[in-house]
């Protein structure tokens, strides 16, 4: 029951319609006992500074930020955390008492998903793809971690993004970070020459309805790499499927947006979050998309 005592935490992007954000968190509101709600707000880019007037005049307690709102909400909030600074990019705000502060819980999402199959960063070397939003929380995360060593690989049209990207993570944590062009020969060559641990897809390659591609040829995977695909729909991409058929280690995407969503749920709430009700959630709304 909603009263003038209920909490209210959402998102903001554009568009919203698709998100699986309010089931996640409302059942985990509820699993918990707390009087808090989740609302998906659409915001239009040029509405993006009085919504987050709103913000504070609802005492909205906090607030995902979804596309294309990551980059350009960080002017209209009073503090961002260290992390979120260094990525550029925040998808958590939390309003306390009317000072907001921006969080990447992509990032660290990312990183305690990894950990929670067992795979510790340090010493490791990675090979991502893509440069784009999702691609600079990855990479970022993986070199705080102390990754020995970053490739990021991208379309043509976008390689400067690459080359900026891998350059601000050299300059940031004194490390071998290189950039290149995404393409068949790329691939081959860094999976040739260097002993990749961790390949991880941050493009939209293979997201629905596009399920029959995939970035990566299924001769290049083996046994011992772990493969992370951030695309979460469908749960199971060709990508993953072709790794795990050869015998490499796999990470959905859903893993991501479960933890993502659950270090949101614990930053607003002080509460440890139901993590796995939150990924059944938001699996049950995927096989239903799948139907």
């Amino acid at each position: 029951m909603i009263s003038g005592k209920t909490v209210v935490c959402g998102l903001i992007g554009d568009p919203v319609e698709h998100t699986m954000s309010p089931a996640m968190h409302n059942a985990a509101y509820r699993q918990v006992g707390l009087d808090y709600v989740y609302i998906p707000f659409r915001v239009r880019a040029e509405e993006l500074g009085k919504a987050i007037d709103g913000m504070k005049a609802f005492n909205i307690r906090g607030l995902n930020v979804t596309i294309p709102h990551k980059v350009a909400v960080i002017p209209f909030l009073d503090k961002l955390d260290p992390l979120a600074e260094k990525i550029g990019a925040v998808n958590t705000i939390v309003n306390d008492n009317g000072v907001l502060t921006g969080y990447n819980t992509d990032a660290t999402g990312f990183l305690r998903a990894l950990l929670e199959k067992g795979i510790e960063p340090r010493g490791k070397k990675a090979l991502i793809l893509g440069a784009g939003g999702a691609s600079r929380a990855v990479s970022l995360i993986l070199a705080d971690s102390g990754a020995e060593r970053l490739i990021i690989l991208n379309r043509s049209q976008e390689l400067d993004w690459a080359y900026e990207l891998a350059g601000n993570i050299s300059q940031l944590y004194n490390m071998d970070a290189k950039a290149g062009e995404l393409n068949r020969e790329s691939l081959d060559s860094v999976m040739e020459r260097i002993d990749i641990s961790i390949l991880v897809n941050a493009t939209s390659v293979g997201m629905m309805p596009d399920i029959n591609n995939t970035p990566v040829d299924a001769n290049l995977f083996r046994p011992g790499l772990v493969v992370f695909d951030v695309v979460y729909n469908p749960l199971r991409t060709r990508l993953l499927r072709d790794a795990e058929a050869a015998g490499a280690k796999t990470i959905s995407g859903i893993e991501m947006l479960a933890w993502q969503g659950a270090l949101a749920f614990e930053k607003w709430t002080g509460q440890e979050a139901p993590l796995d009700l939150m990924k059944m959630e938001a699996i049950g709304l995927l096989e239903k998309y799948e139907e």
